[in-house]
C-alpha cells in the first residue's frame, strides 16, 4: 500500500483534461492559454516530481521516526481513512496559509502563483524546494496522534488530485450547497488573484469550511474581474528564474538589511521591509479599503481594476 500514489494514477486524466480545456479555450477564452507559460508550468511540474523522488524520502523517514512515539494505534479502518483525510486537509490549510504569510515558505510556494494565466496547466506549476522548507512538519501531529505515515501520504495524494480541477475558468459556480462546503474553481480563482480584496484568501485544499472557520474566506465578486499572478509579476518564462526567483530576492534582502532586521526578512510576511518601502498583503488591502471608503464618501473615484500588480518585475 505504501507504493500506491493517487497522483501517479491521475496523470493521464490530468493530461486529457488539459487538452479538453485547451479546446474549450480556443472557442470561449483564447487568452486562457499562452504557449510559453504552459510549457513553463509543465516543466515546473516535471521538476517538482523529480524533486519529490530525490528529497521526499527525508519527510517519510521523519514521519516513520515520529510514528514510533505515537499516542494511539489508530489502524486502517474505514473511519480512520475518513478522519485522516479531513485532518490532513486541516493541516494543509495551515501549511498553505503559512506558505503565504511567512516569506521562508513563500519563497517555495510562490512558483505556484507566478503564472498570469489561470488554467488546468497552472495546477501543475509546483515547487522544487518544498522539502527544503520543512513544511512537512505541519503534518507530524497526525503521525504522533497515531495515523500511519502511509495513510497520510495517500490522503495527501487524493487531496492534491482534488485540487487539480479547481484551476479553471471553464467552470463558473457549483450548486450552492457544494460551494458552501467544498473548495471550488470560484473559490480558488480568488486565491490566485492579485486584486487587493482577494489577496491571501481561500487557503483551502478540499474543504472551504476551514477558511470560513478561521476568517480567511472571500467569495468571488462578479463585478470585479480577477487579475492573476503575483503582486510583482515574474516577467519571464525562464524556468530557473521561475523556480528560484524569490529565494534569490529574499537572500538579497537579507544581505542588504541591517543585522537587527535580517531574520525578519526570513520570517515576516512577504512584502515586509524594514524601511516601509514595500507593502504586505494586509497593508495593500487596508490601503484599498481606505480608497474605497473615500470613494463611497464622494472624495474620489476608485476603479475595480487591480491597482497594485506591476508588470515585468519579479517578486
Amino acid at each position: 500500500m505504501l507504493d500506491f500514489s493517487p497522483v501517479d494514477y491521475a496523470i493521464p486524466a490530468f493530461v486529457a483534461l488539459v487538452l479538453v480545456e485547451m479546446l474549450w479555450a480556443r472557442r470561449h477564452r483564447p487568452d486562457a492559454y499562452e504557449a510559453r507559460d504552459t510549457l513553463t508550468s509543465l516543466a515546473l511540474g516535471l521538476g517538482s516530481t523529480v524533486a519529490g523522488v530525490l528529497f521526499g524520502g527525508a519527510a517519510l523517514m521523519a514521519f516513520f521516526a515520529a510514528y514510533e512515539y505515537r499516542l494511539l494505534d489508530i489502524g486502517w479502518a474505514w473511519w480512520a481513512w475518513a478522519l485522516c483525510f479531513v485532518l490532513d486537509d486541516l493541516a494543509y490549510y495551515w501549511v498553505h496559509r503559512t506558505g503565504h504569510r511567512v516569506r521562508w515558505f513563500w519563497a517555495s510556494h510562490v512558483n505556484h502563483h507566478s503564472s498570469q494565466h489561470y488554467n488546468l496547466s497552472t495546477a501543475l506549476r509546483q515547487t522544487w524546494t518544498g522539502a527544503f522548507t520543512l513544511g512537512f512538519a505541519f503534518k507530524l501531529p497526525l503521525v504522533l496522534l497515531g495515523f500511519h505515515p502511509g495513510m497520510i501520504a495517500i490522503c495527501a495524494g487524493f487531496n492534491l488530485v482534488y485540487q487539480f480541477w479547481i484551476h479553471t475558468e471553464a467552470v463558473g459556480r457549483m450548486p450552492r450547497w457544494f460551494e458552501a462546503v467544498m473548495n471550488t474553481p470560484s473559490h480558488h480563482r480568488v486565491h490566485h488573484a492579485t486584486n487587493p480584496r482577494y489577496l491571501d484568501r481561500n487557503y483551502a485544499g478540499v474543504f472551504i469550511v476551514w477558511d470560513k472557520l478561521f476568517g480567511t474566506f472571500e467569495p468571488e465578486h462578479a463585478g470585479e474581474p480577477i487579475r492573476y499572478g503575483i503582486v510583482r509579476q515574474l516577467g519571464s518564462f525562464n524556468l530557473l528564474w521561475a523556480a528560484f526567483h524569490e529565494w534569490a530576492a529574499m537572500l538579497d534582502d537579507i544581505r542588504r538589511a541591517p543585522w537587527r532586521h535580517k531574520l525578519s526578512y526570513l520570517l515576516r510576511a512577504p512584502g515586509w521591509s524594514h524601511d516601509a518601502s514595500r507593502e504586505t498583503s494586509d497593508e495593500m488591502r487596508a490601503r484599498w479599503r481606505a480608497r474605497k471608503e473615500r470613494a463611497l464618501s464622494g472624495e474620489q473615484k476608485v476603479s475595480n481594476e487591480n491597482p497594485i500588480a506591476v508588470e515585468g518585475e519579479a517578486a
